[in-house]
């Protein structure tokens, strides 16, 4: 049968878990607008009388009160898995978008002085010195704007390198940044794992790991698995980045500019096994970008460079200077990077076709060569086009993904962010609960003052 002082317990019960549970709301209300946090739930659990009486005992089989069983974070681990891998791929596709945003920069078609006009203008020099091949003026305007086209390439040239560069040393950054975020991600797994074994509760460092964590799968698409002991390992690729309290560490190699990446292709790996990694997320489309996007363009531009220097220089040395000279090489360099004009008096463009006359044959056929459809123009062109049909699939997948990612954060914080009317109800709730335990401990407190100091007096 129950003790007489039972009750009091069974109320002072009541009172510590319902102030437990006004700390953890005034906790998630505190922590609102704190990026990261996991809204806390406390899992109140009744305590049972004993179920075991001694061999005389008897039990009224009430219980005892109640006890805060757990301080649970509310989390949906597939949720969160899901937004890991939507964040990967939203920041793969952002990182993309603006690469060739940048591109599409260098090369700023169209417009009236960017390549194309620089070209069309070129052609349009071959003519004048066609209509009249003795005027030392429309000579000189034809070096000038074929020194122009020249400059152009060049520039763009230097500005893809440039790109890829300041890629490369942006790449290396980020590197250092998942490296120090594995380690503290191993280090709380270390810390998380022996609180645990101790009965402490660690949502707060949770919240820390989970954090970590989803900047890990930005970077590199990495993704993660929870132990049965707490501890959570990471991924990236097929390979292990965080094993339990071990990080691994990655490395960028290679090449260090444009030029290079043919002969020592940029490379990340593993520092400790020099295995290549294969990445998702920003640093996936950073290694895209300097591997396939940067080089696959400036390759396109070397083709172009090549094919202008090739045409124009195979039709001017058949052709005569002004003074009946054969004709040399117009353009010099084998590329964009590298292309130049080679002359630099009006009197040796070599404009016709017959040595000491008037000829204009030469400077009329490469008038003519911007209309070519196989041409330097017409190559450039369709690169650009290809460019510009890139650059806009980019931004559509990368919109379309930003709305994916949106909806997937939005059920997250539905069911993980802390809502201030809910907390406000369970503030109420909690606050009555005290209340009312409160009540039943003075009544309790009551009730044993009438039986000690007043049962008994009757009749004295």
């Amino acid at each position: 049968m129950g003790s007489s002082f039972g009750s009091i317990n069974t109320a002072l019960s009541s009172l510590y878990a319902q102030r437990r549970a006004l700390d953890v709301t005034g906790q998630n209300i505190a922590n609102a607008n704190t990026e990261g946090y996991t809204r806390q739930h406390v899992v109140m659990q009744s305590q049972t009388g004993s179920i075991r009486p001694a061999m005389y005992a008897r039990s009224d089989g009430l219980g005892s009160g109640v006890a805060v069983s757990a301080v649970q974070r509310v989390r949906d681990e597939y949720l969160e898995n899901r937004g890991r891998a939507e964040h990967a791929n939203s920041a793969y596709l952002t990182r993309q978008t603006a690469a060739y945003s940048s591109i599409e920069d260098v090369f700023a078609e169209p417009s009236d002085t960017a390549m194309q006009a620089q070209l069309h203008d070129m052609w349009d020099a071959w003519a004048d010195v066609a209509n009249n091949p003795k005027d030392s003026a429309a000579r000189a305007a034809l070096i000038q704007r074929s020194a122009t086209v020249a400059d152009g390439l060049n520039t763009a040239h230097d500005a893809l390198a440039g790109q890829w560069r300041g890629t490369r040393e942006q790449l290396v950054a980020y590197v250092d940044e998942v490296n120090t975020a594995a380690t503290h991600v191993a280090q709380l797994n270390d810390t998380i794992v022996k609180a645990q074994a101790s009965g402490v509760t660690v949502n707060e460092l949770e919240d820390q790991r989970d954090l970590q964590v989803l900047k890990l799968a930005e970077l590199t698409g990495a993704t993660a698995s929870k132990r049965p002991n707490g501890a959570m390992d990471v991924f990236v690729g097929n390979s292990t980045l965080v094993s339990e309290f071990t990080p691994r560490q990655l490395e960028v190699t290679g090449a260090l500019r444009l030029e290079d990446q043919g002969t020592d292709p940029l490379t990340l790996r593993w520092a400790d096994t020099g295995t290549k990694v294969t990445v998702g997320g920003t640093m996936g489309a950073m290694s895209d970008v300097m591997t396939t996007i940067i080089p696959a363009i400036s390759d396109e531009l070397d083709v172009i460079a090549k094919n202008l220097i090739d045409t124009v220089n195979a039709a001017h040395t058949g052709g005569f200077q002004l003074d009946g000279t054969p004709g040399t090489d117009f353009f010099s360099g084998t590329t964009a990077g590298t292309i130049a004009v080679a002359i630099s008096d009006p009197s040796e463009v070599a404009a016709a076709a017959t040595a000491g006359t008037l000829d204009n044959t030469v400077a009329d056929g490469l008038a003519d060569v911007g209309t070519s459809s196989t041409g330097p123009d017409a190559q450039y062109r369709d690169m650009i086009a290809r460019l510009g049909v890139a650059a806009q699939s980019s931004s559509r997948r990368t919109e379309i993904q930003a709305t994916i990612t949106e909806q997937v954060d939005s059920a997250r914080e539905s069911t993980s962010g802390v809502n201030l009317d809910e907390e406000m109800t369970n503030l109420l709730t909690y606050q009555r609960g005290y209340e009312a335990a409160s009540r039943v401990l003075t009544t309790v407190d009551a009730m044993l003052d009438q039986l000690i100091n007043r049962t008994g007096l009757v009749g004295r």
